[in-house]
């Protein structure tokens, strides 16, 4: 029987817990990520996914105003909170899912993130919570969100540093399909990741229906020359392929 998201990430958290960049997206996502949410100066910002603090961390340091962390999985919590503990840089979390945001109250978000949790969610869910991020966020706020690729499961071999596995399934046959993956981190160990595949056709859909009419910003990010020249056997797998999607969008 396949773990819950919930499971997965409670008993991997301390595989997730760093202070530097270290897995493969903390190089090939994240900081991209990071320049793209400025200016956050000031800002109240909801972080969906949160996991272990690492992105809602960067966002602090870049003068984000309050934030509040949600992830499904305690442990990850956990985790970020002990690291707030320590570093007192006044980010709120809590363990809750991500889909249910009745407890903010709307148009009270400047900036909502979400990094990496669509793809734990079903198509379902997906619409669900991008109306709820609608919801709360205030007029001329922004919405901005990474997924892997849509394209990627589809592309090569199955091995690290990154890769979903769609068994027989196709791109469009696998719609709202579970795949599982890995995705590898520097010092060579890998953790176990996830994707209910959506394509193109999906997230812009989901996104329409939540009530975004204007056109989104969008970025496929990969293994760019710099990462190659930093480390050109690790990232060597990943030339010329597309990883992740993100999307920016304004209310």
């Amino acid at each position: 029987m396949s773990v819950t998201t919930k499971q997965l990430y409670d008993a991997a958290s301390n595989d997730w817990q760093r202070s530097e960049p270290i897995l493969l997206s903390d190089f090939t996502a994240r900081p991209f990520l990071l320049k793209w949410c400025e200016p956050v100066a000031k800002l109240n910002v909801l972080d969906l996914g949160c996991g272990e603090g690492y992105f809602a961390r960067g966002l602090k340091r870049q003068g984000a105003g309050s934030i509040l962390g949600i992830d499904v999985s305690e442990e990850m919590v956990r985790g970020a909170e002990q690291r707030e503990a320590q570093e007192q840089l006044g980010i709120r979390y809590r363990a809750g899912d991500a889909t249910d945001l009745t407890a903010i109250a709307s148009e009270s978000v400047d900036l909502t993130v979400a990094v990496f949790l669509f793809n734990y969610l079903t198509l379902e869910q997906t619409r669900h919570t991008m109306h709820e991020v609608h919801r709360v966020l205030r007029p001329g706020g922004r919405f901005i969100f990474a997924v892997p690729h849509p394209s990627l499961a589809f592309l090569g071999d199955k091995v690290a540093p990154f890769y979903f596995d769609p068994q027989s399934k196709g791109y469009f046959s696998g719609r709202d399909c579970q795949f599982e993956g890995e995705i590898w981190r520097r010092d060579g160990k890998s953790v176990r990741v996830r994707s209910v595949h959506k394509n193109l056709e999906d997230y812009f859909g989901a996104l329409a229906a939540a009530g975004f009419t204007q056109m989104p910003q969008v970025a496929e990010l990969r293994a760019t020359e710099e990462h190659l020249r930093m480390d050109p056997t690790w990232f060597g797998p990943l030339r010329d392929k597309p990883l992740h999607l993100a999307f920016q969008l304004r209310k």
